[in-house]
């Protein structure tokens, strides 16, 4: 029976594949698609607001909605050189607004390969895109475990809450 592929559901791991009599078999995978691309992780975050994905052994950070919002329009945004080397929950910058300035700490422990570099001209992406164009630096993770000790989405709602109250 030949089987083709229809859809990649990156989050869930899982392919997707038909087969011409209309059959439907889901394939568990467990780090990669048939391609050979990495799958990316869900985006986890620390209970100061920044978030992290990680995709073949590299961390993307940014700070949540939540903080940006409550930040108001970023117009400053200092960032680590890379190379620089960060344990969990090290200050490695700040973003400043017309309303107040906030540090930025590491979700993990690594060392820096890449910046924003369109903050430098642009710190408003953060508040236009903060889980996209506004992400802040790219990290090496020399733990992996650290990740899972993060909160998933859900979790950090519920945290949102907590602190709301």
């Amino acid at each position: 029976m030949a089987w083709r592929c229809v859809s990649k559901l990156r989050a869930a791991s899982f392919l997707c594949l038909h087969s011409a009599s209309g059959t439907v078999q889901i394939v568990g995978l467990a780090r990669s698609f048939s391609t050979g691309a990495a799958v990316l992780s869900a985006r986890k975050f620390t209970d100061k607001h920044e978030w992290v994905t990680v995709e073949n052994g590299i961390g993307t950070v940014g700070i949540s909605n939540y903080a940006q919002e409550a930040l108001g329009d970023v117009v400053y945004c200092g960032l680590p050189e890379i190379g620089t080397k960060l344990n969990q929950l090290d200050e490695f910058g700040a973003l400043e607004s017309v309303k107040a300035a906030s540090e930025l700490y590491s979700p993990l422990t690594g060392e820096v390969t890449d910046i924003n570099k369109a903050l430098v001209d642009n710190p408003g992406l953060v508040n236009k895109s903060c889980y996209g164009e506004g992400w802040l630096i790219k990290m090496t993770l020399d733990n992996p475990a650290e990740v899972d000790k993060l909160m998933e989405e859900k979790t950090y709602e519920i945290f949102l809450k907590s602190i709301e109250d």
